[in-house]
């Protein structure tokens, strides 16, 4: 009773100093537990009752169609007219969240392997899938669910909506073994940010130790918070459960500025300065075009003082012409202390394009200007 009186009083007091903060971020949405994690599955199967859509005499698929079905109890060695056009090779993929007991559920991801034009229509048989060790955690079977649609007729023409080739089974899995964690092993709970910064985790700390006393909370590191925990399973869970719902405000972090080279898409944080600057961009364009003139010669022979004309060899003739267009130049000027509005505005103004912005952020960094880590994925 004295444990839940106690329970119910910190529940308040963290209900009482969270109220109010605007804009503030939950410690569940900015951090995770050390040794509470997931872990990523894989195995092989065979999806069957494919529509035409499978391997077709794909060694892999038929060497797979054979050892189920010598399994399964039959001899094998008879069958020869065994076609995979309606069987595919796949890879099972899954994810086993943390805590998952033997019996529960999960979603699998089905991906072909082999020549499969579609996996729609098709049954998943069963699939052990293992981890990183080897062993087998979980089963998967079912039907697939795909979104994608494929479509070839017999003059070659095809039609592809989205991805047919890759499907999923809701709830397709089946957890065997229980993974254990180190959750309830340790004297502390430590919380891992999922941006590392040390003013964070240094407020962190601090909003830890404010609700349940000094010396609770201890920053390890830019990333990680050690935090003393109780050693009774139940009570540990409390206490994370309260520990989860402290809202601090975060420091703002450094600035940045992503750009995607691939897509050309850029994003620009907004801690982003600029220096003065003087910034002059303009688009040089070179085409080269070359035809070949073919001229007919003629040959002239006298006979009997006769002139006589025959058909020549053909002569060809390289005509090059070079064009060069240069759009005029813009220019425009960055006032110290310039903000992430004034750079959007500015580099719009003059038209430039996500490869033109990249161009232009790229030189602003060379020249010591941007006041921002430039970060290219």
């Amino acid at each position: 009773m004295i444990m839940r009186l106690l329970y119910l009083c910190l529940v308040a007091l963290v209900t009482f100093m969270t109220m109010g903060k605007a804009q503030a971020d939950r410690l569940k949405d900015m951090t995770s537990i050390a040794g509470v994690r997931s872990n990523q599955l894989v195995g092989y199967g065979l999806v069957v009752g494919l529509p035409g859509t499978g391997d077709g005499s794909s060694t892999l698929t038929l060497q797979s169609m054979k050892a189920l079905i010598s399994q399964l109890g039959m001899n094998t060695s008879s069958i020869l007219d065994l076609n995979g056009k309606n069987s595919a090779a796949v890879i099972v993929t899954s994810e086993l969240p943390a805590f998952a007991k033997p019996g529960q559920r999960i979603d699998v991801t089905v991906s072909t392997l082999g020549q499969s034009k579609s996996l729609r229509g098709g049954t998943l048989l069963m699939t052990p899938l293992l981890g990183a060790d080897g062993e087998t955690y979980a089963v998967a079977q079912g039907n697939l669910l795909v979104g994608g649609l494929g479509v070839e007729g017999n003059d070659g023409s095809s039609l592809i909506v989205n991805i047919p080739t890759v499907g999923r089974v809701p709830g397709g899995g089946t957890v065997e073994r229980l993974i254990e964690t180190t959750f309830l092993e340790t004297d502390n709970v430590v919380l891992n940010l999922h941006q590392g910064d040390f003013s964070i985790t240094n407020q962190v700390a601090e909003a830890i130790n404010d609700i349940f006393g000094g010396g609770v909370a201890v920053p390890l590191d830019a990333r990680s918070v050690r935090v003393r925990a109780p050693l009774d399973p139940s009570q540990r869970v409390s206490f994370v459960s309260m520990l989860e719902n402290i809202e601090i405000q975060p420091e703002r972090t450094s600035a940045k500025v992503v750009v995607n080279a691939r897509t050309g898409t850029i994003v620009i944080g907004g801690d982003v300065r600029v220096t003065p600057a003087a910034v002059t961009h303009g688009s040089l364009t070179v085409r080269v075009d070359e035809n070949r003139d073919v001229t007919q010669t003629n040959n002239v022979a006298v006979t009997d003082g006769v002139a006589v004309t025959a058909p020549g060899a053909a002569v060809t003739t390289a005509n090059t012409d070079i064009t060069i267009a240069e759009e005029p130049a813009r220019a425009f000027i960055f006032d110290p202390g310039v903000n992430l509005s004034t750079i959007v505005e500015a580099i719009n103004g003059v038209g430039a394009s996500p490869a033109d912005l990249v161009a232009i952020l790229e030189a602003l960094r060379e020249a010591g200007s941007l006041r921002a880590e430039l970060v290219v994925i």
